[in-house]
C-alpha cells in the first residue's frame, strides 16, 4: 500500500522518523528549486540592463543635446541667464576659458548677444573676453585681415563703453602677435577705430563725401607715438577696405536656426578640399539624410550638399590633421560622390570628391559625428546595381 502526502507518494513501509526525513528532502527541494528560478530571473534582469545601457547612454546623449539647445536659446535670449543654465546644467565650467571657447565656436549663438556678453564690464565678463581673444590668431595678419576675423566673430554692440573695452582688448593681442609693427597698443587702438570709419564712410551710401587715401593718411598723421606710420602699410589699408567691405554679422531672424530647424546634429569641422588638398573650416548642419556645409552660420544658403544615400563611413588617419573620418562609397573608391557645391560667382555644380574626408575638434566630437552620420545613412539598392553596371561599361571600354 502506498500513502500520498501533500508533497508526492510516500511508500507505506517507511517508519515515521523516515517519513519526516523524506517531506524535509521534499521541502529543501522545492527550496532549492525556487533559488534556482529566482537566480534566473535576477541573471534576466541583469542580462536586460547590459543590453539597455547602450540605449541609455544615448538617451543620456539626447538629453545632453536638448539641453545645450536650450541653453543656447537662454543665450539668444538672455546671455548671462544662458550661461547659468549652462553651467547649472553641467554642461559648461565656470571659467573664463570654457566660456570663451563656447562663445568662440559659436554654434547656434546670435552674434549680437555675444558682443553684448563680451562687452559688459564685469570683472569675469572681461576675463572672457581676453580668454575669447587669446582663441584668435592674429599672427602674420595685416590690422584689415585682423579686424575682418575679429568683427566676424560677434556683432559689435551700440554701447560705446563697451566698443571701448572690446577693441582695447583687440588692441592688445593684436600686438602680442605681431610684436613690432605698432610702437604701443595705443596706436593699434587708434589706427583700429580709424579703419572701422573709413570702411563705413566707403561703404555707407548716406556718406556722400568718401575720403580719399591722402586724407586717410593725414588723419592718422602722429598716431604712432608721436611718429608717423609708414605711408605703404596706411595705403594698403585703405586700399584692402575700399575693395572690399568689413562683413557684419546679421541676426535677422532668417539665419540657419530657422532655415534648418531641429537638425540631427550641427557644428565646426574642418573639410579637406577636392581638387585643391587644403583644409577648410566649414559649419556642417546635418538634417533630413543630407550633410549641408556652409562658410559661416549665418549664410543663408550651403556651399555644399551631400546626400547621404549609398555612402560608408569610417575612421581614417591623417598625418596633418587629428580626428578624422572619411564619407565615401563601398567598392567603388574611384566613382565621384554624387554631391553638389556653389562657386565662388554662384554657379551651383556638381562635386568632384571620390571621398570626403572630414576633421573633427576632438575624438569625442568625431564619435558623435560618426554615429549621427551612420543613423542618417540609407541604401538604395538600384543606385548600387547602377554603379556596378557603370564600372563594368567603363572597364570593357579599355
Amino acid at each position: 500500500m502506498v500513502l500520498k502526502s501533500e508533497d508526492g507518494v510516500v511508500p507505506d513501509d517507511l517508519s515515521p522518523e523516515e517519513r519526516h526525513q523524506l517531506e524535509s528532502i521534499r521541502r529543501r527541494k522545492q527550496e532549492l528549486l525556487q533559488d534556482i528560478q529566482r537566480l534566473k530571473d535576477e541573471i534576466a534582469e541583469v542580462t536586460t540592463e547590459i543590453e539597455s545601457l547602450g540605449l541609455t547612454e544615448e538617451r543620456k546623449s539626447m538629453q545632453r543635446n536638448k539641453q545645450m539647445a536650450m541653453g543656447r536659446k537662454k543665450f539668444n535670449m538672455d546671455p548671462k541667464k544662458g550661461i547659468r543654465f549652462l553651467i547649472d546644467n553641467f554642461l559648461l565650467k565656470n571659467t573664463s576659458t570654457d566660456i570663451g571657447q563656447f562663445l568662440y565656436k559659436g554654434e547656434g549663438l546670435n552674434k549680437t548677444a555675444i558682443g553684448d556678453y563680451l562687452g559688459e564690464r564685469d570683472d569675469f565678463n572681461i576675463q572672457v573676453l581676453h580668454a575669447f581673444l587669446e582663441l584668435h590668431e592674429f599672427s602674420d595678419l595685416n590690422l584689415v585681415q585682423a579686424l575682418r576675423q575679429f568683427l566676424w566673430s560677434f556683432r559689435l554692440p551700440g554701447e560705446a563703453q563697451k566698443i571701448d573695452r572690446m577693441m582695447e582688448a583687440f588692441a592688445r593681442r593684436y600686438c602680442r602677435c605681431n610684436c613690432g609693427v605698432f610702437q604701443s597698443t595705443d596706436t593699434c587702438y587708434v589706427l583700429s577705430f580709424a579703419v572701422i570709419m573709413l570702411n563705413t564712410s566707403l561703404h555707407n551710401p548716406n556718406v556722400k563725401d568718401k575720403p580719399s587715401v591722402q586724407r586717410f593718411t593725414a588723419m592718422n598723421r602722429g598716431i604712432n607715438d608721436g611718429g608717423d606710420l609708414p605711408e605703404e602699410l596706411l595705403r594698403n589699408l585703405y586700399d584692402s577696405i575700399k575693395n572690399e567691405p568689413f562683413k557684419i554679422p546679421e541676426d535677422d531672424g532668417n539665419d540657419l536656426t530657422h532655415t534648418f530647424f531641429n537638425p540631427d546634429r550641427e557644428g565646426w569641422l574642418l573639410k579637406l578640399g577636392g581638387r585643391v588638398k587644403t583644409w577648410k573650416r566649414r559649419w556642417f548642419i546635418l538634417t533630413d539624410n543630407c550633410l549641408y556645409y556652409f562658410e559661416y552660420t549665418t549664410d543663408k544658403e550651403p556651399r555644399g550638399i551631400i546626400p547621404l544615400e549609398n555612402l560608408n563611413i569610417r575612421e581614417v588617419d591623417d598625418s596633418k590633421k587629428p580626428n578624422c573620418f572619411e564619407l565615401f562609397i563601398s567598392d567603388h573608391k574611384d566613382q565621384v560622390i554624387k554631391a553638389c557645391k556653389t562657386e565662388a560667382d554662384g554657379r551651383v555644380v556638381e562635386g568632384n570628391h571620390t571621398f570626403y574626408r572630414i576633421s573633427a575638434p576632438t575624438a569625442e566630437e568625431k564619435d558623435e559625428w560618426m554615429n549621427s552620420i551612420k543613423a542618417a545613412i540609407s541604401k538604395d539598392p538600384f543606385y548600387e546595381m547602377l554603379a556596378t553596371r557603370k564600372k563594368k561599361v567603363s572597364l570593357k571600354g579599355l
